[in-house]
C-alpha cells in the first residue's frame, strides 16, 4: 500500500497554520458536509500533516467547532454609521449576506443538525453568539449615549430580536431571506427598542415589600 504523502507545501507554524487549518476546515463543510468531513482530507487540503491537525485539535469535532467559531466571529462587522437606524441595517444585512452565502449555509447545516448536540459543536455555538453580541453591543451602547434609543436598552436582547426573523426564514419556515428581510427586521427591532422593550423593569418596593 503506498504510504501517505508528506504534504509538498508546508504552510508554516503558529497563527499560519491555524488559519490554513480553519480555511480548509471551512471549505470541507461546504464541498462534502459535516458527515463526511474528515482530518485527513482537512490536512491535505491545508497543506498540512495530519498529525499536527490531531496534536492541535485532538479530533475532528474540536476542530470544526474551532474553525466555525473563528470564522463566525469575524464575518459580521460592528458599524459605526452615526445613528442607530443605518447601524442596525447595517448589522441585519451583514448577518444576511453571512448566513446566505455557501460557508454560512454549511455552518447553519452543522449547527442545527443531530451534530450540534456535540459538546464541541454546543460549545462553539454559544461562544459564536456570545462573541457576535458582545462585538455589536457599543452599536446599540453609542445609540443610547447619543439619545436615540432609551436609557437602561439592553444591547442583547435587541440583538437577539434583530437576527430572529433571520434565523426563522432560515431554519424553520423556508422563506427567501434577502436585504429585504435584513431591512424589515432593523425596523422591527428598532421600533420595538424606542417603545423601550428591551428596558428591564424593576419591581417596586411598596410599603409591605416587592410587589
Amino acid at each position: 500500500m503506498e504510504s501517505e504523502r508528506s504534504p509538498a507545501r508546508p504552510v508554516g507554524r503558529g497563527a499560519k497554520v491555524r488559519a490554513a487549518v480553519h480555511a480548509a476546515a471551512l471549505a470541507e463543510l461546504v464541498d462534502k458536509g459535516y458527515a463526511a468531513l474528515t482530518v485527513e482530507a482537512v490536512a491535505q487540503r491545508a497543506g498540512v500533516h495530519k498529525t499536527t491537525v490531531y496534536r492541535r485539535w485532538g479530533d475532528r469535532d474540536a476542530l470544526i467547532g474551532d474553525a466555525l467559531a473563528g470564522h463566525m466571529a469575524l464575518d459580521i462587522p460592528s458599524p459605526d454609521t452615526g445613528a442607530v437606524e443605518t447601524d442596525l441595517r447595517a448589522l441585519a444585512r451583514a448577518l444576511v449576506k453571512s448566513l446566505t452565502s455557501p460557508t454560512g449555509q454549511a455552518i447553519l447545516a452543522a449547527m442545527s443538525t443531530g451534530a450540534a448536540r456535540l459538546p464541541e459543536l454546543a460549545a462553539a455555538r454559544h461562544h459564536v453568539f456570545q462573541d457576535r453580541f458582545a462585538r455589536a453591543a457599543p452599536v446599540i451602547t453609542r445609540a443610547v449615549e447619543r439619545g436615540e434609543l432609551p436609557v437602561g436598552t439592553d444591547p442583547v436582547a435587541l440583538l437577539q430580536t434583530l437576527a430572529a426573523p433571520v434565523y426563522l426564514r432560515l431554519l424553520l419556515t423556508g422563506d427567501p431571506v434577502d436585504e429585504a428581510t435584513a431591512d424589515q427586521a432593523a425596523r422591527v427591532a428598532l421600533a420595538a427598542a424606542l417603545a423601550g422593550a428591551f428596558v428591564p423593569v424593576l419591581e417596586e418596593e411598596g410599603s409591605g415589600g416587592r410587589r
